[in-house]
Order: structure tokens, then sequence, then C-alpha cells
């Protein structure tokens, strides 16, 4: 079932696609053919201006975080045989401090439904009765609509087609490499320990979704990522992590 199919999905899908095909026009007297790119890379820079304050309240708790750090030690030498008071302290000294423990989470998962339009976008011939001219468009010779995958397994592959979802995954996981090593976060001793599995896990899990997406949800996660690298290194200096 496609669940763009029913009504209000379906107004959203007819929505955005109207409004990517709107930027294109507006840039493509200015590059031609990489119109289409430059309209998803706007409508990314757009998100991530929306979702600044997000990455403010990030940063701002990750310092606490660090901060905090030898009082849930503390905690966690204290209560280390009762884990159910364990979480309670530790939960309410999240909230006297006014920060949250999964607050790493949120710019990733704001951005989920973004990425999810751009896919539904991108994958339906047609949009509201009428052919989607978005398809039409590629990035480079290599088709916006198709993905990594797509391109390996329907078919006889041409280099262009195989090459540049590739740069565009190598940049994603050279930029989460990047975030990883430059911005490793604070140990917490109190947090539990599949949080620092799925955080891991995070850094590269965008570069394996970009695998499957269509090239042109791949060009968005490629934005964001290199955005978030640089966003974060700028808000570490803003806000540093105690010594």
């Amino acid at each position: 079932m496609d669940l763009f199919a029913l009504p209000p999905l379906a107004l959203l899908l007819e929505m955005t696609t109207r409004a990517l095909l709107g930027l294109t026009a507006v840039f493509d007297p200015l590059v031609g053919g990489a119109a289409a790119t430059l309209a998803i890379v706007a409508v990314t820079v757009a998100v991530r201006l929306l979702l600044l304050p997000v990455g403010v309240s990030q940063a701002r708790a990750e310092q606490t975080r660090a901060r905090l750090a030898p009082r849930l030690r503390a905690l966690q030498e204290r209560w280390r045989t009762n884990p159910e008071r364990l979480q309670r302290e530790t939960m309410q000294l999240y909230r006297d401090e006014g920060a949250s423990p999964l607050a790493g989470c949120l710019p990733v998962l704001a951005q989920a439904p973004v990425v999810g339009l751009l896919y539904a976008v991108f994958l339906h011939p047609t949009v509201g009765g009428q052919p989607n001219a978005l398809l039409a468009h590629d990035l480079w010779g290599a088709p916006l609509g198709r993905s990594l995958v797509s391109v390996i397994t329907t078919g006889t592959p041409d280099a262009t087609a195989l090459v540049v979802p590739g740069l565009v995954i190598a940049v994603i996981a050279g930029a989460a490499e990047l975030t990883r090593r430059l911005l490793r976060p604070p140990h917490d001793p109190a947090a539990p320990a599949w949080m620092g599995t799925i955080t891991g896990a995070l850094h590269f899990s965008t570069a394996v979704v970009a695998m499957f997406v269509p090239l042109a949800a791949g060009v968005y996660l490629a934005v964001t990522t290199v955005w978030t690298l640089v966003q974060r290194l700028l808000l570490r200096r803003r806000y540093p992590l105690p010594v």
C-alpha cells in the first residue's frame, strides 16, 4: 500500500513536488542542468536554518553533560546496587540542570520526515495525476530518481550512474567520520550502555541509508551531514567542554 495515496499525504507530496519544481525553475537560468540539485541544496539549507535552535540546545546539553560527569559518576557509585534509584536520581539531575541524555538524537529525528518526503517525491512517476518532471533531472549525468542499489541491481549500469552516487556516499561517510573523531562526546557514566552503541551507529547509518534512497535524497543527506560537522565545530568553540 502506498501511504502517499492517502489524501493528506498525497497533498503534501504534490505541494513538495511543486515547491521543488518552482525552485528548479528559479535556478535553471543560473546553473542549467544542475538546477534540481541546487533546489535540493536550498531546501536542505532552509531546513538546517530552521533547526539551528535545536543544534544550539544540543551543544548546550553536551556541555552540561560533560560538566555533570563527576556527579553522575558519584550517583553511579552510590546507587550501583539499586538500578531503579540510580535511574530516578540521574533523570532528576538532568531535569534540575535542564539537560537530556537524548538531546543528541533530536536533529537526526527532526530531519527524518524531510528525507522521507524527498524519497517519496523522486520515487513516484506521477504526482497529482501529472508526470513527475523532477525525474527528468540528473546530477552530472546520474538520475536523481535512482539509488545506488537500484543502479547496481537493475540492468547494466554506466560509470556515471555508479560514480556520482558513490561520491555522494563518500562525502557522507567522510563527514561522519570527521564528526566522530573531532567531536567525540564526553563519556557519560550514567548513560545506558546501548546509548553509546546507537550513537556510534548513527554516525555511519546515514551513509548506509544513502545507498538505498534516490540520489536526490542522498544529496540532501550529504549536505546536511557536512552542515552538521561545520555547525558542531563552531558551536563547540562557543560552548567548549570543561577540561
